[in-house]
């Protein structure tokens, strides 16, 4: 298969998660896609991301989400050194509450 074709497919999964229209369709359409391994390995690094964004310690994080020090590493590394969305989504959503923020940090007004 040409290089490509390959990016045309990738893309298409991408379009059609953006084509859904609601939490529970997107759950649903996970579900039908993934393993339940590995919608739990996704859950669980998106938990680990904004536990270490609320400056959770790793030691705390391991004990909530049952990720391994090894998993939390990888999951920093890819906050510094990935592509910047990710932090900028759970930023996003630390502010707005939709993650409850770490007891007694208070939001940056500005």
């Amino acid at each position: 298969m040409p290089r490509n074709q390959k990016r045309e497919h990738s893309m298409a999964l991408y379009e059609a998660i953006l084509d859904l229209k609601d939490v529970d369709e997107c759950k649903r359409f996970f579900e039908d896609l993934c393993a339940a391994t590995e919608l739990q390995t996704m859950e669980q690094r998106f938990d680990v991301a904004s536990l270490l964004m609320n400056d959770e310690v790793y030691t705390e994080i391991a004990k909530k989400t049952n990720a391994s020090s090894a998993t939390i590493s990888r999951v920093n590394r890819m906050l510094n050194f990935g592509t910047g969305v990710l932090p900028e989504i759970i930023r996003a959503r630390l502010e707005s509450g939709k993650i409850p923020m770490a007891a007694g940090e208070a939001k940056e007004e500005g």
